[in-house]
């Protein structure tokens, strides 16, 4: 299944990391979705227009034979701001997007993309729908932003983020439940697994686990392995022979320099 990631078109747009696409194939899939730290509105044709939530474990997700699949990827931390609801309450869940933005606006976007001419204008008609919804800029949560941008550097000590932001533990980790969906440590656990596995794409074939886990920030590759199997139910081994890559503008939407800095 051929799977594509593309900046949201025209205006930009703070809140949204990435629109992604998937081709239809001819037989059902299950696709592994595993952690990345983001939420996506998420349309299967003929099938669901879903809030996908900020996720702490894997899950498998069914896409119809023939039926095409598409998404708008919100950024680390925009969440919560993008859809109007405070991102904890979707965490680990698949919300029927009629549920965030109401029957009858779901339904008339439902109908217009089942009557798009194309795979291609059925994407167009979702990405104008999520665009017209997002709130300004200034919503965003600026300080979990630079909290996340924080946690994603390797070993980062992220019991000091608070203080350094000028913020006490218990107020920083409730702006991130409301704007990530977890903690800040939760968050790094993810960011971690997500450097993981960018690491190990750029290693192809040549990938060596106990180094990988090193320049990801795991102790070790015992730490690795017990990660990967809690983040995506397989062994890192495992989860690369299946072909499993990095999400979201390859470093779950924040800077990937950021992401895989020392």
């Amino acid at each position: 299944m051929a799977y594509r990631e593309v900046p949201l078109p025209g205006r930009p747009a703070p809140h949204v990391a990435c629109v992604w696409t998937r081709d239809p194939e001819t037989l059902p899939h299950l696709n592994r979705i595993l952690p990345d730290a983001c939420a996506d509105v998420v349309w299967v044709q003929g099938d669901r227009l879903v809030v996908a939530g900020p996720a702490t474990g894997p899950a498998l997700a069914a896409i119809p034979a023939g039926a095409a699949a598409a998404g708008v990827r919100f950024r680390v931390g925009a969440a919560g701001s993008a859809l109007g609801v405070p991102a904890r309450e979707l965490r680990d869940l698949n919300v029927a997007l009629e549920e965030i933005w109401g029957v009858r606006a779901v339904r008339r976007l439902a109908t217009r993309l089942e009557r798009a001419a194309t795979p291609k204008a059925a994407v167009a008609e979702l990405v104008s729908a999520v665009a017209g919804r997002l709130p300004a800029a200034a919503e965003l949560d600026g300080v979990v932003r630079a909290a996340a941008l924080r946690a994603a550097a390797p070993r980062a000590a992220v019991e000091r983020v608070a203080g350094d932001l000028g913020l006490g533990e218990r107020q920083l980790r409730r702006r991130f439940a409301d704007a990530v969906g977890y903690g800040p440590k939760t968050l790094q656990r993810v960011l971690r697994f997500q450097r993981f596995l960018a690491l190990a794409e750029d290693a192809g074939e040549a990938a060596d686990l106990a180094a990988l886990a090193f320049a990801a920030g795991y102790a070790d590759q015992a730490h690795l392995t017990r990660e990967c199997r809690r983040l995506s139910g397989l062994t890192p081994a495992g989860l690369l022979a299946g072909g499993a890559g990095p999400a979201g503008e390859r470093s779950v939407a924040l800077d990937r320099a950021a992401a895989l800095a020392a």
